[in-house]
């Protein structure tokens, strides 16, 4: 049996079937409590400013924290997903662009620019992710914050010879991390939803990111580390950490 060609499908987001589930499938550890420490570190940064985010979804982050009083502008290039966003956003209060977060801009003086759950990872070439760092120097006025949230890659717990990982397994979701090339830095996430007697499949294809290898390619789009966590309590990034959120400045 041939092996799909998972670079060349259409990516899952665009899928109108797979944008009315989105939150739905979401990680107990993206939902309730995670979200009120995202909002809040986001607003703080945010102040009185500008907040974008890239690949603003269904509004998971966007909507809370316009609670908050942040003016929020997002940028998606799924209109499935953007539909979904409006079903919940009937006052607009997030101003959405359809768009490329690599090349569209909605603004040049933002406080603030962000991209969380693993979203610069759907940018499956380094060239696509440095454009994406170069976007959001773009947006910010001086003195502004780009802030990244991407898992570390788990390349150092692959028993030799293998390639597969498990990242979730629950009674509603089987999800595992195929490492494919180490080269190009591509993963394929397959996921098997689990609902009664029916099984959802779906095998997206990202590319993972060093730590490092972000930080130069903010110093390439003029930008500075401020801090790195291990999460949005602000919490010490070490060696352990399965994820992190950064901070960078724009001089």
């Amino acid at each position: 049996m041939t092996e799909p060609d998972y670079l060349s499908l259409p990516d899952p987001h665009q899928n109108p079937v797979i944008a009315a589930a989105y939150d739905r499938r979401l990680p107990l550890s993206h939902r309730g409590e995670a979200i009120s420490s995202a909002v809040e570190v986001l607003a703080e940064l945010a102040g009185d400013g500008v907040a974008v985010e890239f690949a603003v979804g269904t509004g998971r982050i966007a909507l809370p924290l316009a609670a908050q009083g942040v003016t929020v502008r997002g940028i998606d290039f799924s209109q499935a997903i953007l539909n979904e966003l409006a079903k919940e956003d009937e006052a607009g209060t997030v101003q959405v662009t359809m768009g490329d977060m690599t090349t569209t801009q909605v603004c040049d003086d933002a406080r603030l620019v962000f991209v969380v759950f693993n979203s610069i990872t759907n940018l499956r070439a380094q060239q696509l992710q440095l454009d994406c760092f170069g976007n959001a120097a773009a947006h910010l006025g001086p003195g502004g914050r780009f802030v990244v949230e991407v898992g570390v890659p788990r390349l150092h717990r692959l028993p030799a010879g293998e390639t597969i990982i498990p990242f979730d397994v629950s009674p509603e979701h089987l999800g595992f991390d195929d490492y494919v090339d180490l080269v190009n830095q591509i993963s394929i996430s397959h996921h098997y939803f689990i609902d009664g007697d029916r099984v959802r499949t779906s095998s997206p294809s990202f590319r993972y990111v060093w730590p490092s290898e972000l930080d130069l390619m903010a110093q390439i789009a003029g930008l500075v580390l401020e801090d790195r966590w291990s999460g949005w309590g602000r919490d010490e990034f070490t060696n352990d950490a399965s994820s992190h959120v950064s901070v960078w400045r724009k001089a």
